[in-house]
């Protein structure tokens, strides 16, 4: 099939997309690993014994057999039992609500340009910290965490619906919900001592840490930082048929050339999806569909999300979510910060229409574990999806073919050394509890 282009020639997309391509991915662009310390993050991100009911591991949320997410569109944490699409509520310990945004993959998080992490930013790179990182928690909070990464790692542990579990149930919902997360009698010792009261786990952490010489050495942020080490190294991704071409080694199919030159010219795509890892790390309003519980404080009844805003404080961020890198996108879906759209084909359609086609999005599609609770309040609410709409920023006029070839370029990003990992799944934990498989 010939590449149809309504509105400029192909020599003058062919040379705006040359001038706009970012420069070929190279290793100065990570920060170094240590692999003994990725080994033993290996062990940690699929162990549940970082969870408060020790039934739920990074892994569960975060799966190499699903790129690095779950293939639902929000997930179920604690009181959940199974992988996947094939995750369901566990009626012995049922969950309360499901995890309001879509899991996030996971590649290439170890570059140095990631300096921003979770769908609104909440927490990032920041000098003028004392501890050089922005949190929620406050600045007492990131200190002795390596990077931004493993700051970011060890958050959902304090969620009742991701890790924890819900109050009262152990030890760890307990002292999350008086408050008490840092500090000797903090949830974050308590889940320490947990792993330090494993020889198997001690003798690993001391072989990696020089000052970790005895059990009671071993801090949160130890945990933190080889989990961290072990995402950054499992999963960097720079081998896609998109890097080859970028490294001169070889060139891309016709279709796929075709959605590049869109990708980096008349499509716009570049403006958000820039840089050597298609994203520019920003926050932009795209009027994706609002399903679930929404982010509100506990006093709030609403199941609106509106991202960035509720971290600035600022209107003019309201709905707006980081821009995600598109590295492996073919295989994460499903698409958008609340996963609404089931594939990336329909994701890209209202992608580009002024209000994202929110009037006549289609709920049937939405892969949702089932849960007896209200999914869809804002789809159904006539001035929430004004209010959603009104706050995008921009169209673009393209023809369905337009669409086949950008999603096409996109296909050509998939890398599949990092799908498979490097390590990958450990046959077993030294905690002795299941890991995660399909």
């Amino acid at each position: 099939m010939k590449p149809v282009f309504p509105s400029l020639a192909l020599a003058a997309i062919a040379t705006l997309a040359a001038a706009d391509l970012p420069a070929p991915v190279t290793d100065a662009d990570y920060l170094p690993i240590d692999r003994a310390e990725a080994e033993l993050g290996q062990l940690l991100f699929y162990d549940p014994i970082l969870s408060g009911n020790r039934t739920v591991s990074c892994a569960t949320c975060h799966h190499p057999a699903l790129a690095t997410a779950d293939g639902v569109a929000l997930s179920l944490g604690d009181g959940g039992v199974g992988l996947g699409q094939s995750r369901r509520a566990d009626p012995e310990n049922l969950p309360e609500q499901r995890i309001p945004r879509n899991a996030p993959a996971l590649f290439n998080l170890g570059a140095r340009e990631f300096t921003v992490m979770f769908h609104d930013g909440r927490i990032e790179v920041d000098p003028a910290q004392p501890g050089g990182m922005r949190s929620p928690l406050g600045e007492d909070q990131t200190r002795g965490f390596a990077s931004v990464l493993s700051l970011q790692t060890m958050f959902p542990v304090l969620s009742a619906d991701e890790m924890a579990g819900h109050y009262g149930e152990n030890e760890i919902s307990k002292l999350v919900r008086a408050g008490r997360i840092t500090g000797e009698n903090g949830a974050w010792a308590a889940i320490s001592h947990r792993v330090a009261a494993l020889p198997d786990y001690v003798q690993r952490f001391q072989a990696v840490y020089p000052h970790v010489t005895a059990p009671e050495d071993i801090a949160f942020t130890d945990i933190s930082n080889a989990i961290a080490a072990f995402i950054a190294f499992e999963w960097r991704s720079d081998q896609s048929p998109f890097d080859a071409a970028l490294r001169g080694a070889g060139d891309l199919p016709e279709m796929a050339a075709a959605g590049r030159d869109l990708f980096y010219g008349k499509a716009r795509c570049a403006e958000c999806h820039s840089g050597k890892f298609q994203t520019d790390h920003g926050f932009h309003a795209m009027a994706a569909p609002q399903i679930g519980p929404g982010k509100a404080a506990r006093f709030e009844s609403h199941a609106r999300d509106e991202g960035r805003m509720r971290v600035t404080g600022r209107a003019e961020d309201a709905f707006a979510f980081r821009t995600p890198s598109l590295r492996n996108v073919t295989e994460t879906a499903p698409y958008g910060h609340a996963g609404a759209h089931a594939t990336l084909a329909g994701f890209l359609r209202d992608h580009v229409e002024p209000g994202g086609n929110l009037d006549s999005f289609d709920a049937a599609q939405v892969r949702l574990p089932e849960l007896p609770v209200e999914d869809f309040r804002i789809l159904s609410d006539t001035a929430e999806i004004d209010a959603i709409k009104a706050a995008k920023g921009f169209a673009v006029d393209l023809t369905d073919t337009d669409l086949q070839q950008i999603e096409a370029f996109l296909a050509a990003l998939t890398d599949p050394e990092a799908l498979a990992g490097r390590l990958g799944v450990p046959d077993s934990v030294p905690s002795g509890l299941p890991v995660d498989r399909p």
